[in-house]
């Protein structure tokens, strides 16, 4: 594959998408505690749209980490870097589609709001399950 394409970030409404997957997909597991109280068919909708979800995130997530990873391995750069090795127009080109890449990525708000409605459910099951064993 050309280089080219190799640094070709995915379209911005693609990465959107799949940032609202990521959003929709961590609600998706995290109400399932709740729903456990009302219906086992939401339980298992939820479970589906939850894994669905993950599946198409973290695959994303993987090619994008992937990618990143192999120019910097084929590119020589952390030795380049650490030995003070000149950087030529391409090594450049390698550095400049990262950072970009790094600065639009939106994965840092998947994990706040994975972290986020985690203590959500955490905190919601915690409380279920205390005022149970008291009431």
């Amino acid at each position: 594959m050309p280089e080219k394409k190799k640094m070709k970030t995915s379209h911005k409404s693609y990465r959107l998408l799949v940032f609202w997957v990521g959003i929709i997909a961590t609600i998706a597991y995290r109400i399932i505690v709740v729903l456990n109280f009302y219906s086992a068919l939401w339980v298992e909708i939820a479970w589906y749209i939850g894994t669905i979800g993950f599946v198409w995130y973290f695959a994303h997530r993987y090619n994008i980490e992937h990618k990143r990873k192999k120019l910097i391995i084929e590119r020589k750069i952390i030795y380049k870097l650490y030995h003070d090795k000149p950087l030529n127009k391409g090594d450049r080109n390698v550095l400049l589609y990262i950072a970009k890449s790094l600065r639009s990525s939106k994965a840092q708000w998947n994990y706040i709001a994975i972290f986020a409605f985690s203590l959500l459910a955490l905190l919601y099951a915690l409380y279920v399950n205390i005022t149970k064993f008291l009431l």
